[in-house]
């Protein structure tokens, strides 16, 4: 994120006309609609059976939804230099989060301490705590970049933090979470410019690390297993990953119909949060899946305009924030797609705005709220800049 950059002019619109802003809105508001009617076909049967009630979740997302669109209107009018200037405020809060989990607040479910609970709800603290670190790592891209590319001190600091965040992590344990902060951090400092001969050693390492933790683990171990032969162990370690390929199997072409899933009546698990994508595949067929793919192609797509163009008029911790917020949403959505046609081991993440959670959809609000902030400071400052220019202009063109 050069600041020479800052010369280069900016267009408003994109691609045919269209302003990177409200394709940001549209599409994020049409996953989110998808979301809740998947989520409504897709637990109802299970909640009948396990709660007396088929509209429990549904009912929790709605209202999960109208909170995650309230917090977005709220990031939508704190101002970017808010979260520059808080980032240590915000790194303690991230790390008082990962710390708190491992106490007796926190809360056990199928054997990982994600959660602590709130009131209605329980907050999943990863979630909460990725976006505050990624607002951390951004502020010391901008402060610390000279630092950061020209010295190993600078370069390993930030990734020192990094390290004791991964652990924290890892002793709920949560391994898809550390994955995609571990990836989304990198990805930004490698955004920054930092040279390949850095930048290598450090895949190299984190390589490394992931190949040790999956060893060291048996269940790791025996998920990466039976993601190479699902069928070989069906009704055992590959029979969530089975269960999904049955379902993608069943949707061909255009699906059996909203409300038609097999899969959803207690053979696949966890089919309203991590396999919702299967659910989808499974009632709307190839058609469908792909118009979620497309869905979520064009948000990453149009986070990466935003910030590619807060980069170019000169907002650096606004283009690197919005990078890491851009890769942390399509890293998640990516691997929760990858792991529900078996292209990537089993790994409990959420498809964001999608799946049913409290915490993840209204982080993933927060996170389209400051996107939205990025590129409406960013026409702020344009048409500020118009307007200094154009009494010039009028003066200009009287003595012509």
């Amino acid at each position: 994120m050069q600041a020479g950059l800052s010369a280069t002019p900016v267009r408003t619109q994109w691609v045919g006309g269209i302003q990177p802003l409200p394709v940001l809105v549209i599409t994020s508001v049409a996953l989110l609609l998808i979301g809740v009617v998947m989520i409504s076909s897709a637990s109802m049967d299970m909640a009948i059976e396990t709660l007396g009630n088929g509209y429990h979740y549904v009912i929790r997302q709605l209202l999960f939804a109208a909170m995650g669109c309230m917090l977005a209107l709220v990031s939508v009018n704190v101002p970017v230099a808010w979260w520059e200037r808080s980032g240590w405020l915000l790194l303690g809060i991230g790390f008082l989060a990962l710390i708190l989990v491992l106490t007796p607040l926190g809360r056990t479910v199928n054997g990982s301490t994600r959660w602590i609970p709130f009131g209605l709800f329980n907050v999943q603290v990863s979630e909460v705590a990725k976006l505050c670190l990624i607002a951390y790592f951004a502020g010391y891209v901008v402060r610390r970049r000279e630092a950061l590319l020209g010295t190993w001190p600078g370069f390993l600091k930030p990734l020192g933090i990094l390290v004791v965040a991964s652990i924290l992590l890892m002793f709920q344990p949560d391994f898809g979470a550390t994955v995609v902060l571990v990836t989304a951090a990198t990805g930004m400092i490698f955004l920054s410019g930092v040279r390949l001969g850095k930048f290598i050693p450090l895949v190299a390492a984190m390589a490394a690390a992931g190949v040790i933790l999956v060893l060291t683990q048996p269940y790791r171990l025996k998920r990466v297993v039976s993601y190479l032969d699902p069928w070989k162990d069906q009704f055992d370690t590959g029979y969530q990953l089975t269960q999904s390929l049955i379902a993608f199997g069943r949707g061909e072409w255009g699906g059996v119909g909203l409300g038609n899933s097999i899969q959803k009546l207690f053979f696949l698990p966890e089919a309203h949060t991590d396999f919702i994508f299967a659910i989808i595949a499974e009632e709307f067929g190839l058609l469908g899946s792909l118009t979620v793919l497309g869905l979520f192609t064009v948000l990453v797509v149009t986070g990466f305009v935003i910030a590619r163009r807060a980069e170019k008029a000169d907002m650096p911790f606004g283009a690197c924030f919005a990078y890491g917020i851009t890769l942390l949403i399509g890293l998640q959505a990516g691997i929760n797609m990858a792991v529900s046609t078996g292209l990537l081991p089993t790994k409990g993440l959420t498809l964001p705005l999608v799946s049913y959670g409290g915490s993840s959809l209204m982080v993933s609000c927060v996170c389209i709220g400051i996107l939205a902030r990025v590129e409406m400071e960013r026409l702020d400052s344009e048409k500020q800049a118009s307007e200094k220019a154009s009494p010039r202009k009028r003066m200009g063109a009287r003595y012509d």
